[in-house]
């Protein structure tokens, strides 16, 4: 960890990387930050942003492609909508992670 930095700072740190058109999921992100394992710490750090905050938290989906919040709720809508807006395309309501994924591309092969 960044001498001075916490855990939801790092996380809000590395959401603000992912660029427009791009998803990562909340383990890849925690994977990112050093603290593997941790996906749900990165749902807090998000749940817990100001409501004015620039972190582009919407960027963020579960490992299965999908918005991790209720479907049919307003947030839920609300991301979609975020993420149609930059371009990331939905099938049914999953987003093709090797298509859109960020860090998808960053990887070597092992």
């Amino acid at each position: 960890m960044k001498e001075g930095l916490s855990n939801y700072q790092l996380i809000w740190q590395t959401v603000r990387q992912i660029p427009k058109g791009k998803v990562a999921t909340y383990g890849e992100v925690a994977e990112q930050v050093g603290v593997p394992g941790q996906a749900r710490l990165v749902g807090y750090a998000l749940h817990n942003l100001a409501a004015n905050s620039d972190v582009p938290w919407h960027r963020v989906i579960n490992s299965q492609g999908r918005i991790s919040l209720p479907r049919g709720t307003s947030g839920y809508q609300r991301q979609k909508r975020l993420l149609l807006k930059e371009g990331v395309a939905f099938e049914k309501e999953n987003v093709d992670l090797a298509r859109f994924g960020w860090l998808r591309g960053l990887r070597r092969p092992r």
